[in-house]
């Protein structure tokens, strides 16, 4: 007579083993209606699935955030299924839930097709509406490694062999279709809905090592309801129109190309941009009490092996050799090099907290699959900074950081802003003891700064506990940027130290912070929360002066001469052209104000004002126009709303 215990702390006994559907049915039909799984101290089971001993259980719906994920796993098995069916020859090899959906890898001569995604996906729907009973089936190893060759599936067969030996083999069937998983899983397909849509395909390495064959990924997206799919593909096709590439090329800031994979060719734009974020950053440390240092980019491979990076990172960095034999990397970051300026002289407690900031560029090999714009590169510029203090000092330091971070980033129009905790990792150097005071001081900082943060367990660097910020942009999308990391292991490591008050030497406490992350991919950011149109304090160029007449020429220049001296950049359009050709060009080229001068301009000394997006104009003494987009641009404000 098993006793199981509920999430508001009731308890419920049964005469015999009951399954997690037949518990969710006693409880309410609503609640029978929407379960997906149930959590048997704290492992996700099967609804069908029967529970013998005492337990604390919880049902698991499909709005839930486990429940979505469920329910990702099975559109996952179900396309395989499909594909399968449409194309018998094709091998399956793995297709996990991911962030907002799903994928499957296949092996297949033939490329897929955008016709094809309609084809599986009709043949899904097909699969749901025929609600297949999926089963839960252990096997002995050698049996499932049999079966699976025999089937032609040599990956599920490799797979297999990889499990270790003290873990069981599960299968899972639907129809029949029978694949390899832990699972748990949906009672049957027809519990998966239609709330599902395929996406694109894309090319993947078997295990990611671009030593292997080439599969073919399908990607997909599934939600509870057919209401948050629209919701999602609105989004989606949204994040089109904002995508950061499109708007590199239209506001000409910067390109790719394959000679340099992963690398940003900036243009004149681009770099304007990428400078104020700069000259922006720079200023806020200085205010901040930080030193801007600058360490080299090549370093002895022995200084990456004392740090610990070489084994931990080593396959993700560009090494050269020389001919005196001796063996070089690229910094992938900027910490070691941080720790040697800190060594050199007797630093006191006095002297504590030192902070340095550096715009570093670092380079890190990602693979040509995994590289998207200037979201995913491979050469990138770090704002990154180091703090070098006292145990007792971390959380006012820690303090201190999470207040500049969370002020930077509402200059830049980010103010839902999430914090995760995240905490020692299974693979770590250092020991416990040193995990507990990192933790703890960090924990500390939040409480006293009152800023509410989640748990993301296990997520923490291979060095130290971490605080990450991340940003939601105006369509909902999160996307990580800053972090905040304690470090008690790496200045002991390098040989870092400072003279206490009681003479002694101690190690200081390595403090590692980064605001933007990458500038590359914090630009890349930017440009997509605002869609293009950049607040007028960041805009490349701020303002064009367009001339309706010939006649306006050299008042034209005269106010772009004005506008310059008062400090603002901007450039004119003389053209030969129609007012409203130059107006569109440049509004599609997200200039953020346009003056336009003409005869009655130049006699009056006005210009007439327009905002991008907006279809009115104001006239305005042209002194008066510099004082306002002056005091704009000083109190970093974004303006007015733009329409698209």
């Amino acid at each position: 007579m098993p006793i199981f215990q509920l999430p508001d702390g009731s308890e419920r006994q049964y005469d015999s083993a009951i399954s997690g559907y037949d518990i969710a049915t006693s409880i309410g039909k609503n609640l029978a209606r929407d379960a997906v799984a149930i959590s048997v101290n704290g492992e996700l089971w099967d609804l069908t699935r029967k529970i013998e001993e005492d337990s604390s259980i919880e049902i698991i719906t499909r709005d839930s955030e486990d429940g979505l994920e469920l329910l990702r796993h099975d559109a996952a098995h179900v396309m395989a299924e499909a594909v399968k069916e449409l194309w018998p020859g094709t091998q399956v090899t793995i297709g996990p839930a991911i962030e907002n959906g799903f994928y499957y890898d296949f092996l297949r001569e033939d490329p897929f097709t955008e016709d094809d995604l309609q084809i599986i996906e009709a043949r899904m729907k097909q699969i749901v509406d025929r609600d297949e009973p999926i089963e839960r089936q252990v096997w002995k190893r050698s049996d499932a490694v049999n079966f699976f060759r025999k089937g032609g599936e040599e990956y599920k067969a490799e797979i297999i062999e990889d499990i270790p030996e003290s873990e069981s083999i599960t299968l899972y069937q639907q129809g029949k279709f029978i694949d390899l998983c832990r699972g748990p899983h949906l009672p049957s397909t027809g519990k998966l809905g239609k709330a599902f849509k395929l996406t694109r395909v894309s090319g993947a390495y078997w295990r990611g090592d671009s030593k292997n064959e080439m599969l073919q990924r399908i990607y997909g997206t599934a939600w509870s309801t057919e209401k948050q799919l629209r919701l999602y593909l609105k989004q989606l096709e949204e994040a089109e129109k904002r995508d950061h590439r499109r708007l590199g090329r239209i506001m000409d800031l910067f390109h790719f190309q394959e000679e340099a994979p992963g690398s940003v060719f900036w243009h004149p734009n681009g770099w304007a941009l990428f400078q104020k974020l700069i000259q922006y950053m720079r200023q806020r440390q200085i205010d901040g009490g930080y030193d801007e240092v600058n360490t080299p980019e090549l370093m002895d491979r022995s200084l990456w092996e004392k740090s610990g990076h070489w084994d931990s990172f080593g396959e993700n960095m560009f090494t050269s050799e020389t001919e005196d034999g001796r063996h070089y990397a690229i910094k992938p970051m900027n910490c070691p090099g941080h720790v040697q300026v800190f060594k050199q002289g007797i630093k006191s407690y006095r002297d504590l907290p030192y902070r340095l900031a550096e715009f570093g560029k670092v380079h890190r090999y990602e693979p040509s699959g995994a590289l998207h714009g200037m979201l995913r590169v491979r050469a990138f510029t770090q704002d990154d900074a180091h703090i070098f203090c006292t145990p007792e000092q971390i959380t006012d330091e820690t303090v201190a950081v999470c207040s500049l971070i969370l002020s930077i980033y509402h200059d830049f129009g980010f103010d839902d802003v999430r914090i995760k905790f995240s905490d020692r990792p299974k693979v770590r150097v250092g020991d416990d003891a040193i995990w507990d005071k990192a933790e703890a001081a960090l924990i500390a900082a939040l409480d006293t700064s009152g800023l509410e943060y989640t748990h993301n367990p296990g997520e923490g660097a291979f060095y130290g506990p971490k605080l990450e910020f991340v940003l939601r942009d105006t369509i909902g999308r999160d996307w990580q940027c800053g972090t905040h990391q304690v470090d008690l292991n790496l200045p002991e490591r390098l040989g870092a130290t400072y003279v206490g008050e009681d003479g002694e030497k101690h190690i200081p406490v390595l403090l590692h912070r980064a605001m933007f992350g990458s500038l590359e991919r914090f630009i890349g950011i930017l440009l997509e929360h605002h869609a293009g149109n950049l607040p007028l304090w960041l805009a490349p160029l701020q303002v064009k002066v367009l001339t309706i007449t010939s006649d306006a020429d050299d008042y034209a220049m005269r106010v772009v001469s004005e506008l310059r001296s008062a400090g603002i950049s901007a450039g004119a359009d003389l053209r030969n052209e129609k007012i409203s050709y130059k107006v569109r060009e440049h509004s599609i080229s997200k200039i953020p104000i346009l003056l336009a001068v003409g005869q009655r301009e130049v006699d009056e000394s006005t210009v007439a004002l327009r905002r991008l997006g907006s279809k009115h104009q104001k006239v305005l003494v042209l002194q008066d126009a510099i004082d306002t987009i002056s005091e704009e641009i000083q109190n970093r404000t974004c303006g007015p709303k733009v329409q698209d």
